[in-house]
């Protein structure tokens, strides 16, 4: 309220007339000067009294209220008969007034002359409202106090609206301080810190008093700083209200983060710059989650063309061994009848050419992943260290040869591997490192123990978990980007035309992967190339090697009298298997595909040995043909010949439960061997023995994971049921009682180990396998009954390993 309403207000409060000047008989002198003020003075009463946006009264100098207007009806509810004569105090709330406040206010106006507040005040009906006061002092010429002159306006509209934007800065104020994922804070004009809230402390690692007042720049790298980012990022702010950029910025303990940064210009009502509002998100996470995206693309591409290439590749070396068959059987066949010295040189030499050619299919069926792998448990230390020697005769004496084995605890895991093949690996690596070294190098051999998490695996595309590593690193020449990306493809070489196929890193390539592992090159010219294999650890303890076999065995000693069914859809492979099994003095039947053989025997024909191809044309598989066959004859004899894979096949099954395999192309001298010890109880190859088949309820949620395992399960020749839930497996149970109960720990409605405790409680499983990704059961549960824990993901090594600690 200005000074003009509070003399307004103080005039208005006299109801005594004004003392005008007396003449000569007493009356009043009319002077002009005189007739103007009385007049003004009733003009400003008048005025006073018909106001209704204010409250404008006189009091006493003690307080009490002589006079009242039309505002002080509506804004307070009193009428002039219900307030004149009452003190001031009874508009004010009750605690004001035992506080003194009327009594102060009169004061200060009476010390200062003019008291303005603004408070609660009390309507007549006990409501209240938010008002601003203005109390004026008035005095007499003569410095006595007449009184005062009090203005009140309702302004709760305005407190309300003040209120609320009181309010609202202050949750946006809490909403700034209680976020902690990003950094929230204020700058001046030229790039000053002025505030700082607890998400810039935690992803930048400056308190309030240690960061503002210092110019943002320092959170930029040197690089950054130096080129002048921070000064550009304000400017584009500046001029076009926003700055965002993603970059590498600095905490104070000098690590770095991946930021998005946004900068906002902050301007006033007259649209000056007051300010930069600057928000901070540290992305590292998401920037590496993008970057493992990108690998894991590439190398879902560099898979996917490493499969088609495969698949050709393995479908050719099947073909070829087939040709490569028939020519060795039929220079063989020659061979016994032409023993002339002329004729066994010329035959030799074919025979040479047919073992060369059938190393090459063998490396493109390694390439393919589709050999036939014989593994075994070994500590690959133990293969290196055999290997020594001959690698030293196989490099010269200008390379030199280090085997370093580092692992923490404990002795080196062991793998499940076709060690043949790990061996031929070696030495070709090894042979491509003598040959980027023609000065002489050093080639180290590295082995440790690796444990893979999910991240890791998931790039390498194999499952996460506990591998044997192995590095072969060298000190040669090294390759450039371009031809390391294509140093696995198959017939791709860097040496001069007529001193290598190029199929030595694909082999490797192909071993590795149909092992279940992962290999990868790495190499910088004029440094040297480092290739890193992780094989998957195998917990059973390593098998001990049989004999080797003595090739130059009498044949007399392989000859027998038994009948074989030759089943092979190549009819020059037949013909040749046919004509060495009967120079043998074995009696031959043939079948040219699966249904005809299982026809064959169904005829009771005299049958003792199954020889079957496993890849035949026909609706029904050799494995298939194999398992039909044993039922009706439990006693026959069965072994496969192939020069394409046993594992997509469904071989393993039959293999585990006496069936063998020989390898394309083989010998005379070999396919004797193998035939003869198939009768004599010897395949040549020491063999578990098979587990025992068990009875197994598998309860998963997932349908697909519940499929595969079960899946797993046939392989492994296990009888299995499924259930989806833990409601579900009870009914199972209830009908009849199971080997083994294999469930997951997190189950709609019922977790695995309460499936598992009224299962064991009402006697319906024997024992317990728990599979899950986490712990398992959680640490600390004690349980009443046996169990075991597969950590999902598991290989099929463990999933069998666990199973055979139930049989």
């Amino acid at each position: 309220m200005s000074d003009d309403n509070n003399d307004i207000g103080g005039v208005a409060g006299q109801h005594a007339e004004p003392s005008l000047p007396r003449g000569p008989a007493g009356g009043a002198a009319k002077t002009p000067h005189a007739c103007a003020a009385a007049f003004s003075s009733e003009w400003v009463r008048l005025w006073a009294e018909s106001t209704t946006d204010y409250s404008i009264f006189a009091v006493a100098p003690d307080g009490t209220i002589v006079s009242w207007n039309r505002g002080g009806e509506t804004i307070q509810g009193y009428r002039s008969e219900d307030i004149l004569g009452q003190h001031v105090r009874v508009l004010y709330t009750a605690d004001d007034q035992r506080a003194g406040i009327p009594e102060l206010g009169l004061q200060r106006a009476r010390e200062e002359g003019r008291y303005e507040t603004e408070g609660w005040r009390v309507r007549k009906d006990g409501t209240l409202f938010w008002a601003n006061v203005v109390l004026t002092a008035l005095y007499s010429p003569q410095g006595e106090l007449l009184g005062y002159g009090r203005v009140v306006r309702d302004i709760s509209d305005k407190k309300s609206a003040t209120d609320a934007a009181l309010e609202s800065d202050r949750r946006f104020r809490l909403l700034v301080q209680g976020v902690n994922d990003y950094a929230i804070f204020m700058l001046s004009p030229e790039g000053y810190v002025t505030n700082w809230n607890p998400g810039a402390r935690r992803i930048k690692g400056y308190t309030d008093e240690q960061i503002i007042g210092s110019h943002f720049s320092c959170f930029y790298t040197p690089e950054d700083a130096a080129a002048g980012v921070p000064r550009r990022g304000l400017e584009t702010a500046a001029r076009e209200g926003r700055w965002e950029a993603e970059g590498w910025r600095v905490r104070r303990d000098g690590s770095r983060f991946w930021a998005h940064v946004v900068i906002d210009a902050i301007r006033d009502e007259g649209g000056a710059l007051i300010g930069f509002a600057k928000i901070t998100r540290d992305i590292t996470e998401r920037r590496q989650a993008a970057e493992l995206l990108e690998q894991t693309r590439k190398a879902l591409f560099q898979s996917q063309k490493m499969e088609a290439l495969g698949k050709l590749t393995g479908g050719v070396a099947h073909d070829f061994n087939n040709v490569l068959q028939v020519l060795r059987g039929n220079l063989e066949l020659l061979g016994a009848r032409h023993d002339d010295g002329w004729s066994r040189a010329r035959i030799g030499r074919a025979i040479e050419a047919v073992e060369r050619g059938s190393k090459l299919a063998s490396q493109l069926l390694a390439f393919g992943r589709r050999q036939a792998l014989l593994p075994i448990v070994v500590n690959l230390g133990d293969v290196l260290r055999g290997m020594e020697d001959l690698l030293r005769r196989a490099l010269g004496e200008r390379v030199r040869v280090k085997i370093h084995e580092s692992h923490v605890g404990g002795r080196l895991w062991n793998v499940l591997v076709d060690t043949h093949q790990l061996e031929n690996v070696v030495l070709n690596l090894a042979i491509n490192s003598r040959d980027a070294m023609p000065s002489g190098g050093v080639l180290t051999l590295g082995l440790s123990n690796a444990a893979l998490d999910a991240r890791a695996a998931a790039t390498m595309q194999i499952g996460a978990g506990e591998y044997v590593k192995m590095t072969v690193t060298d000190t040669g020449s090294g390759m450039n980007a371009e031809v390391a990306e294509r140093a696995f493809d198959p017939f791709f070489t860097t040496k001069p035309e007529g001193q290598g196929t190029g199929l030595g890193l694909s082999m490797a390539y192909g071993f590795v992967l149909q092992s279940g592992g992962h290999i990868e090159l790495a190499s910088t010219p004029g440094v040297g190339t480092t290739i890193t294999i992780y094989l998957p650890r195998s917990t059973q303890p390593p098998t001990v090697r049989p004999p080797a076999h003595d090739e130059a065995g009498s044949e007399d000693e392989l000859r027998g009298v038994e009948t074989v069914l030759v089943v092979e859809d190549d009819r020059r492979v037949q013909l040749t298997v046919v004509d060495m099994l009967s120079q043998l003095g074995y009696a031959v039947l043939t079948a040219n595909d699966a249904t005809e053989a299982l026809t064959v025997l169904r005829s009771g024909a005299k049958v003792d040995l199954l020889f079957s191809d496993v890849v035949m044309p026909g609706p029904l598989l050799s494995p298939e043909m194999a398992r039909q066959a044993l039922l009706m004859r439990p006693s026959l004899k069965v072994l496969f010949a192939s020069g394409h894979t046993r594992d997509t096949m469904g071989l393993d099954a039959q293999l585990q439960h006496g069936a063998d395999l020989l390898q394309k192309p083989y010998s005379r001298m070999q396919l004797a061997r193998k035939v003869r010890g198939m009768f004599d109880g010897s395949t040549g190859a020491q063999r578990e023995a098979a587990p025992a088949a068990l009875n197994i309820l598998v309860v998963e949620d997932e349908a697909a994971a519940r499929d595969a395992l079960c899946e797993l399960l046939g392989l492994l020749g296990h009888a299995y049921e499924a259930a989806g839930n833990g409601e579900e497996a009870l009914q199972v149970l209830q009908r009849q009682p199971f080997d083994v109960l294999l469930t997951d720990l997190t189950l709609p409605g019922m977790s695995g180990i309460d499936l598992a405790r009224a299962a064991v409680g009402m006697g319906a499983a024997r024992r317990v396998v728990f599979a899950s990704g986490m712990e398992a059961p959680p640490h600390g549960a004690s349980l009443p009954f046996e169990w075991t824990a597969l950590r999902k993901p598991y290989s099929f090594d463990q999933l069998k390993e666990a199973l055979a600690a139930q049989a």
